[in-house]
């Protein structure tokens, strides 16, 4: 009975466990797409999913209580890692009097309003001064988002919000430290409050210089040793719990160990690894933390009149100190209602003062969903503010014109004791051409505040890209740096003059999957091109223009990895022209021919990879197709060496001088020519003329002179010419057919063939628009056929009616990324009779036109590939390919009649 309860209550548990990962996970990506923090999100799937809304998760339940408590308080521990190692106390430094003054104001006015107001509603001392604390941090993520969206990051008002956040961001948990350590303790007074003060800054002390002296050694140290690429961060993560349990052991909040562990870990030369690794576990345990704070909110407790009451008091204690803090913008020529908007809102720091509250029994229900009333509302009013502060600031910013001089003899930027300055006050028309020479100085120097001042005064401006931009956006791609393209985000260009740029930055920084923030300013294609070795590396440099792979890199990083609709084409037209924004789009294209193709390259014969060459038409044009195809992404060996081989092969098609020897523009045009010069009938001659290209890549020049005149005259209806003749190859014959074209005929000769026990062993198919049809067989035999007698069975079979026989065990695998006119169909299963037959009669049900077909029997199984289109000449679509799938398994089984 004991074991059948334990055995319930750890089911329980996993299933809770399921709930929670499964509601955060989805409630995250909704709030996404609405562009909502999914904070936010995460809050209000708790709600709904506890015991107060449906009742999902049962927190009475011992084991479920306490596997949430333990997964939230490793991911408000990961949380505040994370805020270390986004944290550079360099920028702290940094930090203008303007963004200290307002941080300082921002932290001092809610505290003392929300003291004041807890002891003005009848609360004691310890949790007034704790309902203070909650309103001191600001959560600038939505702000910045905000900024970015309306290309205001460059103004001077944004620049001390977001820099008045890196001094909140300490002020606040110094705040926390203290509060959390004082109303857990003793009396309140004096001594005790110093006391706790001195703690906190002797255990930051402490932990700050290990983390400069030791941890950066020692991590270095398990990297160099370790042999699992997991090794290093779990090391990693062993260190923030050490760091997180000193400060248990001070009587500290756990939290403030793991930001100075993650302060710890950005001065390691492993720091972008160990912040992808330990971001990845952060994205399973963070959400569970929001989600527990909505799953502990009593719904009926946050509809109660007092706690509405008591939420909206603290809501105006919190935006009136806030706005109040842009007073310590004074003296600067800013919005100051713009900055304390951008102020407003809190978010996770204010939401782990409410948990820890609440834990430690501080604050009770009422006052914690007061609070979480006050960070939801303060979160969600701010960006609408924001948007209707900039627009109004928009309208009234005055002209600017008077202020423009004239250009200087070496150029408009400096760079001064490491800050790129701006000499004089150039134009509007200016923006696109200063923001690229200044991010090209980026990773050297910081944008001075005049020249963020200049790029703000001008972010309303309409910007057009001028072509004689690229050259500057070529030589920024070429020397790739995150800080470039963050200062071209900040100023607003990428949005307005190339804002394909900007939507693939915001989509990567967005994605969820991409865990090193670095990464989302960094374009991975044109690294890797810069990157290249051997083989690519030396095609490159034969191009005849190396520029063109550097566009495609970017086509490939801002589109996608199928960068081959309207997005490249825009991009690339804009930033060179229609003509290589062509080129770059067809390069892509043969990338992913070539791609499809290297998998197997054994299985092509001559007539694809000549299909392939024809198609690339050039070597030059292959040759940016192959590197492109590198580049989409890093194949194991064995597929580059495949993807090479390849190449070989097309490179030798396009050089092969029998194919290649005459001023045609295209392999089939060769041929076509070489055919012909071979014929001496006019009519022959004519018919070559509009003979298709796949027919033309399947035969050399003397087989096409030779069908040709065996279609000439084209037989009447029902007539059929057949002619024999000996392959290389002993005991094999190639048997060419001319005749009209009708529904099924290639299931009726097929069949004839059968029948007369000629193994089928390749076939190819021309067709031509006035109904002529030449279909050549290469058959196995080691009497010669009669060309009489084979001609006589075709030509009764063509007036009777073939029926399309089930063969449901064989298996139709299409592909329409492999060539580059038709869809390529590969039919595998047992060998049996007439499988050939069957397969051609499917297709004719389904009214689909094989151009070309090789037949091989490997023991028992057959192997059959089929080029084949509609009858249009178009690949086949998912509905056609599942109706020959239906007709071949005997679901549609019909006889075909002369048509």
């Amino acid at each position: 009975m004991l074991a059948a309860v334990e055995t319930f209550e750890i089911s329980r548990v996993l299933l809770d466990l399921f709930i929670v990962l499964v509601a955060a996970k989805v409630a995250s990506e909704l709030a996404e797409r609405f562009r909502t923090p999914a904070v936010l999100g995460e809050i209000v799937a708790g709600i709904l999913i506890g015991p107060h809304a449906l009742g999902l998760i049962n927190t009475s339940v011992r084991e479920t209580s306490s596997m949430l408590a333990i997964i939230g308080e490793l991911g408000v521990i990961l949380l505040l890692l994370q805020v270390g190692m986004e944290m550079d106390l360099g920028e702290l430094a940094k930090v203008g009097k303007a963004s200290m003054s307002v941080a300082v104001i921002g932290v001092v006015l809610p505290f003392a309003g929300g003291a004041l107001a807890g002891i003005a509603t009848g609360n004691d001392a310890k949790t007034s001064i704790f309902l203070g604390a909650a309103l001191t941090a600001t959560s600038v993520g939505i702000t910045a988002r905000v900024f970015g969206d309306l290309r205001a990051l460059a103004t001077t008002e944004a620049r001390i919000v977001l820099g008045a956040a890196v001094a909140d961001d300490v002020l606040g948990l110094i705040v926390l430290t203290v509060v959390v350590k004082v109303v857990t303790g003793g009396s309140i007074g004096i001594v005790t409050v110093l006391g706790t003060f001195a703690l906190a800054l002797g255990f930051l002390a402490v932990t700050g210089l290990a983390g400069i002296k030791i941890v950066p050694g020692l991590l270095n140290v398990v990297h160099r040793h370790a042999r699992s690429s997991a090794t290093l961060a779990i090391a990693a993560f062993a260190v923030t719990l050490a760091f997180a349990s000193l400060a248990e052991v001070a009587h500290l909040a756990p939290i403030i160990g793991a930001f100075m562990a993650g302060l710890a870990f950005v001065r390691c030369d492993q720091h972008e690894r160990i912040n992808r690794d330990l971001a990845s576990i952060g994205n399973l345990f963070i959400p569970v933390f929001f989600l527990q704070i909505g799953i502990n909110v009593d719904i009926k407790a946050m509809a109660r009149p007092a706690v509405l009451g008591l939420g909206g008091l603290l809501l105006v204690v919190a935006i009136v100190g806030k706005l109040a803090a842009a007073v310590g913008a004074f003296g600067t020529r800013t919005d100051k209602l713009l900055i304390g908007i951008g102020m407003i809102p809190r978010g996770e720091v204010g939401l782990i003062f409410a948990s820890i509250g609440l834990a430690q029994g501080v604050l009770d229900n009422d006052l914690y969903a007061a609070l979480l009333i006050v960070v939801l509302v303060s979160t969600v009013i701010v960006p609408p503010l924001l948007r209707w502060r900039v627009g109004q600031n928009s309208g009234r910013i005055a002209s600017s014109a008077h202020l423009i001089t004239e250009q200087p003899a070496d150029g408009w930027l400096a760079v001064n004791d490491g800050r790129i300055t701006l000499r004089g006050y150039p134009g509007p028309s200016d923006c696109i051409p200063l923001a690229l020479a200044a991010a090209a100085r980026a990773p050297l120097a910081r944008p001075s505040e005049e020249l963020l001042d200049w790029f703000g005064d001008h972010s309303e401006q309409a910007l057009v890209w001028n072509q004689a931009d690229t050259v500057g956006l070529l030589k920024l791609l070429r020397h790739s740096d995150p800080r470039s393209w963050r200062l071209l985000e900040i100023s607003g260009v990428l949005d307005r003059a190339l804002p394909e740029v900007a939507v693939a930055l915001e989509r990567r920084r967005a994605d969820p999957s991409e865990l090193d923030p670095s990464r989302a300013l960094r374009f991975p294609t044109v690294e890797h091109l810069q990157d290249l070795v051997g083989r690519a590396r030396a095609e490159v440099a034969l191009l005849a223009n190396p520029d063109h792979a550097l566009y495609a890199a970017l086509a490939l990083d801002v589109c996608g990895p199928a960068a081959t609709g309207s997005c490249t084409a825009d991009l690339i037209e804009r930033l060179s022209g229609p003509e290589i924004g062509h080129t770059i789009g067809q390069a892509v294209s043969d990338a992913l021919l070539l791609r499809a193709n290297s998998g197997n390259t054994d299985r092509f014969d001559e007539r694809e990879i000549l299909q392939l060459a024809s198609h690339m038409d050039n070597a030059d044009r292959a040759r940016l197709g192959f590197v492109v195809a590198v580049l989409v992404d890093h194949l194991p060996v064995w597929h580059r060496e495949s993807l090479d081989a390849l190449f070989d092969l097309v490179l030798e098609a396009l050089a092969h001088p029998e194919i290649v020897g005459s001023d045609a523009d295209t392999l089939a045009a060769a041929r076509r020519e070489a055919a012909q010069r071979l014929s001496t009938e006019r009519a022959a001659i004519e018919r070559l003329d509009f003979a298709p290209n796949a027919y033309l890549l399947a035969h050399d020049p003397a087989e096409l002179a030779r069908q040709a005149r065996m279609i000439e005259p084209l037989p009447r209806k029902g007539v059929v010419r057949v002619s024999v003749t000996p392959d290389p190859e002993p005991d094999f014959w190639r048997i060419d057919v001319a005749c009209r074209d009708q529904n099924g005929l290639l299931a009726r000769l097929t069949q004839v063939l059968i029948d007369n026990d000629l193994d089928v062993r390749d076939a190819s198919i021309a067709t031509w628009r006035d109904g002529a049809v030449l279909d050549s067989f290469l058959v196995g035999c080691v009497k010669r056929p009669s060309s009489r007698a084979v001609a006589l069975a075709m030509e009764k079979a063509l007036h009777q009616s073939v029926k399309v026989e089930p063969m449901p065990l064989l298996e139709l695998q299409y592909d329409n990324t492999i060539l580059p006119w038709h869809t390529s169909c590969v039919v595998t299963g047992a060998d049996q009779p007439g499988a050939l037959q069957a397969v051609s009669a499917a297709f004719a049900a389904a009214n689909v036109v094989v151009h070309s077909a090789r037949v091989e029997t490997h023991g028992r199984t057959v192997n059959d590939r089929f080029s084949v289109s509609d009858r249009h000449g178009r690949k086949l679509d998912e509905a056609t390919q599942e109706r020959v799938r239906s007709v071949l398994a005997g679901a549609r089984t019909r006889r075909l009649t002369r048509r």
